[in-house]
């Protein structure tokens, strides 16, 4: 709004100072209504090249209650570095008017004002420039360029601003040296308006790229006042949120200083978790506050600076250098311009009025008061020292003769130069629709700004140190930065050592080069300073943004089992595919390990011992029953069943086979089934014998008929009967849901059990349920008939047998639900080589004792000695 009415006053005061524009009647005179007596240089020439410089670090603004005129408004605190950046305007333009080739038989002057970094001021620079200075002009005057042609300037936004509005409509040139706001580069704004200094859009960048690089992700932001400022920090909260930068807290240095607020900006910054600290503003305004930080002795803060202050030498003082050591920026290019520092040592003073910007400085350098100064006896200088200007600068040490850091100096020299190519190209090349073929520059000079306008917006030339000079569709440059970071040399003097650079027009990921090992951080440390919210988030973990709060402020969370991240600050956790599984770190997947019983495990090795000895034991024993068929012993024991039964017991040492190495499609279908029915053929020979022997000790009795109940076939029709119903409950199962191959991941997490799934766990229980059954009916009747009187009773060994089955199926259960991976396979074939074995040695143990330890009793007279 400040500015808006600024630019109204400018736009109101320029109408009104101008009584004519074209004059008609030739008598007729031009008279301006009012002059600003503003402190400035100037010298007549053909052309004249307006300048606005902060000459002062500040002003007094009058009051302006137009009810009387407006006093002068008081400068304070002379810049050197800005007087320097004077100098060089000047002597950029002798330097062209004494080249032969660029605007030959043409001389430039200047008309340069100093603002005092005001924005009023800045205004009325630039209106007492667009006039002209002459307060009556006689006739004709009006007919030919009565102010400056083009503006060199100003160095604020804010200032650039104002003055591009104002001089935007009357098509007058403006060239700034260092107002880097964004917001100059609206062409429809600021039709005028072109720069010698890359835009903030392109520092903001490279700051962005900045703290990306070194993962800063928690930053405060402070800036000044004025659209240099607030445009600079919003578009850095923008870049920097973009690559994952939080702003922790943003202060706004106030334009008019308060000491209260300066001290709260301050506290806010010590209270504050972050340790980087980007600032945007001026080194004037930067000035009070990092003074306050240099009295309350806050040094553990890592400063960012703006370009506006980068090489500032006020700021880099040694009583400064505590808290802002390792400071880091990024500065606009510098040169080295040959000649400048013997023509900034050839000035001396003058009593001309023109120089009175010359007296301020020589009476500031060396503390004194010039006897040819027209200043007031009541002002400052008049309690100095006298002092005549025969003084020597080369004896003093200051930052006006300092030309190791030419950076905005420089870019006042290309703006110059711009000038001047584009007058060339204007006044040699082209007059009216003809071309010219002089060499020399027509005189006099005849042209209105915007026709020099036109030719800056196409200038395009190299200078002398190799760089190309032109402006965009904006108005702008070729942005390019250097990395600057703040030393202290083998003096104790702060240096501006160069550690890296930035160039726009670069390639996206080549853009920023830094040289990591030549900075020097805060307090002098080499390791990069951490300025984070939250420490970030190893692999293996996830980070949960707090509710609330920034998204850099989280939490580290451990990723869950089958799970991984694989980077920092990963915001979710991957789960791993079906055959993989996280790693202790929860940082990659890896294969699962691959479990079953396999052939070579040794566990499956023993089992497998086993149950061969069990299938050569039974062998064995039928080998010698078959031998012995003909005696007593084996006769009396229904040769018959007991080869049935050694068959099945076979069956069932062999099927636990099945049971070992890799589980496929035809080992899962074949072991349940060939363990069931094996088992069921074992009991029912085992319930036929026990029913037989019963009957027979009955059928011994008076009167009894129940044996041709139990002959051979009907023994033979109970085994076929018994199986026949296993059989089916197999078939049902097999043909329903039959059992597969599963990849049970469920039970251990890091483990793959190869295993057999049941497919139906009715099929299965109603099968194991029908061998208990059949195993409880036998163990009844064994028991029943255990104490029956004939020798060839075998119903103490079935019961003893059937005791063990019982005893070990029973137990087999809760070790087979409890059992994990391959030992659950184990447990089952455990389970099975034990119930056989008790079966083998009950039954058959006793009968191969005596027939090949006591063949004696092997006699019909032995088994019936009871």
């Amino acid at each position: 709004v400040r500015i808006h009415m600024l630019v109204m006053l400018g736009l109101s005061v320029l109408n009104s100072f101008i009584v004519c524009k074209l004059c008609k009647d030739p008598n007729e005179m031009c008279e301006l209504r009012g002059n600003f007596n503003l402190p400035m240089l100037e010298k007549d020439a053909d052309v004249i090249i307006g300048g606005l410089f902060p000459v002062h670090f500040r002003a007094a603004v009058p009051d302006l209650s137009y009810n009387h005129k407006p006093e002068t408004s008081e400068c304070e605190g002379f810049d050197f570095r800005a007087f320097r950046w004077v100098q060089t305007m000047i002597f950029t333009i002798e330097e062209i008017n004494n080249n032969p080739t660029l605007l030959p038989n043409l001389t430039l002057g200047y008309k340069i004002v100093d603002t005092c970094d005001n924005t009023y001021l800045a205004l009325q620079g630039a209106v007492t420039q667009v006039n002209g200075k002459e307060e009556v002009m006689s006739s004709g005057a009006c007919d030919g360029i009565a102010g400056v042609p083009v503006i060199i300037g100003e160095a604020g936004s804010t200032q650039s601003i104002t003055v591009a509005r104002v001089v935007g409509p009357f098509r007058i040139p403006l060239i700034s040296y260092f107002a880097t706001c964004v917001c100059l580069s609206n062409k429809q704004e600021y039709p005028t308006f072109l720069r010698t200094v890359p835009s903030d859009l392109y520092q903001v960048r490279a700051l962005a790229q900045l703290a990306k690089h070194f993962e800063w992700t928690w930053m405060g932001a402070i800036a000044s006042d004025d659209d240099y400022g607030r445009y600079g920090i919003q578009l850095f909260t923008e870049q920097a949120k973009n690559n994952g930068v939080c702003i922790a807290f943003s202060a706004t240095i106030p334009k008019v200083y308060s000491k209260q607020k300066i001290v709260d900006i301050v506290n806010e910054l010590k209270k504050s978790t972050a340790k980087v600290i980007v600032v945007f503003t001026t080194e004037g305004e930067f000035y009070p506050l990092i003074s306050e930080v240099v009295r309350q002795n806050i040094t553990d803060k890592q400063w960012v600076a703006s370009e506006a202050w980068i090489t500032a030498a006020l700021l880099s003082k040694t009583h400064l250098f505590g808290p802002l050591s390792g400071t880091i920026g990024f500065a606009i290019r510098s040169a080295e311009i040959p000649g400048l520092k013997e023509f900034l040592l050839k000035l001396k003073p003058s009593a001309d009025p023109a120089s009175s910007l010359v007296n301020m400085f020589w009476e500031e350098l060396f503390h004194c008061k010039l006897q040819v100064s027209k200043t007031d006896a009541n002002n400052r200088a008049s309690l100095r020292n006298p002092c005549n200007g025969s003084e020597e600068l080369e004896a003093t040490s200051s930052i006006y003769t300092d030309v190791s850091q030419l950076r905005v100096s420089y870019n006042v020299y290309k703006a110059v130069y711009a000038v001047g190519h584009a007058l060339h190209n204007l006044l040699s090349c082209s007059k009216g629709d003809q071309t010219s073929t002089n060499s020399n520059c027509e005189k006099p000079v005849q042209f209105q700004p915007w026709q020099l306008l036109q030719h800056l917006e196409e200038v395009r030339f190299q200078n002398q140190f190799g760089e190309e000079v032109h402006f965009d569709k904006n108005g702008d440059p070729v942005p390019s930065y250097d990395l600057i970071n703040w030393q202290k040399d083998s003096r104790g003097e702060v240096q501006f050592v160069q550690v890296g650079h930035f160039d726009a027009s670069s390639p996206l990921g080549q853009q920023l080069i830094i040289h990591e090992h030549k900075i020097v951080w805060s307090q002098g440390l080499t390791q990069v300073p951490e300025s984070v919210c939250s420490k970030s988030c190893p692999a293996g973990y996830r980070k949960s943004v707090q509710e609330g709060e920034p998204i850099c402020c989280f939490t580290c969370f451990p990723c869950a089992e089958g799970e991984i991240s694989n980077e920092t600050d990963s915001s979710e956790c991957i789960k791993c595919p079906p055959d993989y599984w996280s790693n202790q770190e929860k940082s990659t997947c890896v294969p699962r390990h691959v479990e079953y019983l396999s052939y070579t495990d040794n566990m499956a090795i023993v089992l497998m011992a086993v149950a061969v000895l069990g299938a050569c034991i039974t062998t064995a024993t039928a080998i010698i029953f078959y031998y012995h068929r003909n005696t007593p012993l084996v006769r009396a024991n229904n040769s018959e069943l007991s080869f049935l039964l050694l068959g099945s017991l076979l069956l069932c040492f062999l099927c636990s086979l099945t049971f070992l190495g890799q589980p496929s499609a035809w080992s899962c279908l074949t072991r349940h089934t060939a363990f069931g029915i094996s088992f069921v053929l074992c009991i029912s020979c085992l319930l036929t014998k026990t029913v037989v022997v019963l009957m027979a000790f009955k059928a011994t009795l008076p009167g009894s008929s129940v044996i041709k109940w139990f002959g051979p076939l009907q023994q033979r029709a109970i085994i076929f009967l018994c199986t026949f119903i296993q059989v089916l409950i197999c078939a049902i199962w097999v043909a329903v849901s039959p059992p597969k191959p599963l990849k049970n991941t469920m039970h251990q997490s890091a483990k793959i059990i190869l295993q057999c799934d049941l497919g139906s766990d009715w099929a299965f229980y109603l099968m194991l349920g029908y061998i208990g059954l059949l195993s409880c009916i036998c163990f009844v009747l064994a028991f029943l008939g255990r104490r029956l009187p004939n020798n060839f009773n075998e119903a103490k060994f079935i019961t003893f047998s059937m005791l063990i089955f019982l005893i070990v199926w029973i137990a087999f259960i809760p070790a087979y639900v409890s059992s994990p991976g391959k030992y659950t396979v184990a447990s089952e074939i455990f389970a099975i080589l034990s119930s056989s074995f008790g079966m083998l040695l009950c039954i058959f143990a006793p009968k191969c004792y005596i027939i090949l330890m006591k063949p004696e009793k092997n006699t019909k007279k032995g088994l019936m000695g009871k």
